[in-house]
């Protein structure tokens, strides 16, 4: 029976993670610190579900920045499936091998022939294979996993709970150092129980307007602190309305860098209306946001 991966903790306490985090651009609360800390010492993945735009994604690469692991991201859709998940092999060049052998004059036979193209030199690993494979330390971030179907879940599901896969033609490849796992969900359909079973659980939503000013000011050091209370005061306006996008953490970013650019020191009317496009992408939001903010 193959041994159990192993997963060395990265982190030593709590607060070792928000102060990591933090120095790898993110900025924590204890919830999300404690969370994360809980995840790498019980060797579970770690499931964060909230609105697009709160920063899902950008926790996994600023826990693969704090913990000097590569990052390894399977972006879900309809219609994923195991090919371009887990491996698939590569037709052409297997069938480029076939018409060499069959043109050669001491050809070779097919049961030789067929070992040589379901060789190593013939496997194409996606994310899922790449990240068990690797000896390095490594965070695979499964990203907005319900996007994709309800059989890819099963995938993940065996995956995730042995950390090997077997490939019939070469055998069982099972993980020597297991990856840090995070999961990212919109929330746009319910993700199994069984699924979130193997997981940890974090909630995240848009941050306080407090915190959020902390984020624009770590990230846009050069913005002056009136100007980012403005900014974080209308972007919470905007996120109250009945948009098709709320703006997202960073497009608060690039808004706060936007107003830098364009040597503005205050957000008014005016700026407003000149610049909504860097945080509102549908003309409908926008002109929502116009009437409401009476910018007309």
């Amino acid at each position: 029976m193959p041994r159990p991966p192993t997963q060395l903790p990265q982190f030593s306490s709590v607060s070792d993670v928000a102060k990591r985090l933090s120095a790898a651009g993110y900025l924590t609360d204890k919830q999300i610190a404690t969370t994360v800390f809980l995840a790498d010492r019980l060797g579970k993945p770690l499931l964060v579900e909230g609105p697009a735009g709160t920063g899902k994604t950008e926790l996994a690469k600023a826990l693969a920045a704090a913990t000097d692991a590569e990052l390894i991201r399977l972006q879900c859709y309809e219609g994923l499936d195991e090919a371009r998940a887990l491996y698939e092999w590569n037709y052409k060049k297997q069938l480029l091998r076939i018409q060499a052998s069959q043109a050669s004059q001491d050809g070779a036979d097919w049961e030789t022939v067929h070992d040589d193209i379901f060789g190593e030199e013939f496997l194409l690993a996606r994310p899922l294979l790449t990240a068990i494979r690797r000896t390095e330390p490594t965070v695979l971030l499964i990203d907005e996993t319900d996007k994709a179907d309800v059989e890819v879940e099963g995938l993940l599901l065996e995956v995730l709970s042995d950390f090997q896969v077997t490939i019939p033609e070469l055998g069982t490849v099972v993980a020597s150092r297991r990856p840090t796992v995070v999961l990212t969900s919109n929330a746009t359909r319910e993700l199994s129980e069984a699924l979130k079973r193997r997981c940890l659980y974090l909630a995240l939503d848009y941050p306080s307007a407090e915190r959020e000013r902390e984020i624009v000011l770590s990230r846009v050091p050069d913005l002056a602190p009136g100007l980012a209370e403005q900014l974080v005061r209308t972007i919470r306006a905007l996120r109250a309305l009945e948009l098709k996008k709320s703006p997202s953490i960073s497009e608060t970013l690039d808004w706060a860098q936007t107003l830098l650019e364009l040597g503005l020191d205050t957000l008014d009317e005016a700026a407003i209306g000149d610049t909504l496009g860097v945080v509102l992408k549908h003309a409908s939001d926008q002109e929502r946001a116009a009437a409401e903010l009476r910018l007309n």
